[in-house]
């Protein structure tokens, strides 16, 4: 059911990725729409039989992993299955420890959030996380990193983030401002 998102669809994509996320979660278009020429990422698109895009998932493929970057459901197909249905197929596919990052607990939704990846084969890492700015002029964010498989270890959580921070972030050794301080990446 998933498929590879066609080309003339990522403004679709796009539109549901500034409905669901946040400003500090997500790049600008042009940004956005650059990273299809990467041969590590991918978007795949669950359509309806019109064509329109009911959930999306992006990925990057590592050797390591996978880590999932975004994932949503338009605001008409949500809460009728398409979540579990995509990361069961996700399994399927890519056959390797896949990542992802999740809000903090702080609210309703993010519990709700984690529980549901928690059902869904993924576990909570315990060790401080922050998600570098997604792109110029955004915000670094406190996040935790899930994983699929179980628990990472300390070493490999480390390499896990630091692969992150170059490939995904495009970021080396550098200090990410958090909240008036400093974090070194």
């Amino acid at each position: 059911m998933l498929e590879k998102l066609q080309s003339q669809d990522f403004d679709k994509v796009y539109a549901i990725m500034e409905e669901a996320f946040p400003f500090d979660e997500r790049r600008t278009y042009d940004e956005q729409k650059e990273l299809l020429s990467n041969p590590n990422y991918c978007i795949y698109v669950l359509y309806d039989n019109r064509k329109e895009i009911k959930s999306f998932v992006t990925i990057y493929q590592f050797d390591e992993f996978a880590f999932i970057e975004h994932f949503a459901t338009s605001n008409k197909y949500r809460k009728q299955g398409f979540g579990s249905l995509i990361l069961n197929e996700l399994f399927n596919l890519l056959n390797c420890r896949i990542c992802l990052e999740v809000e903090l607990p702080e609210t309703e939704f993010a519990k709700r959030r984690i529980e549901f990846y928690k059902r869904n084969g993924f576990f909570v890492n315990n060790f401080d996380y922050i998600q570098p700015p997604i792109s110029e002029g955004k915000k670094a964010l406190r996040l935790i990193l899930m994983t699929s498989g179980g628990t990472l270890t300390k070493n490999e959580f480390e390499k896990t983030k630091a692969i992150l921070y170059k490939k995904v972030y495009r970021i080396n050794k550098k200090k990410i401002n958090f909240n008036n301080s400093s974090v070194q990446a």
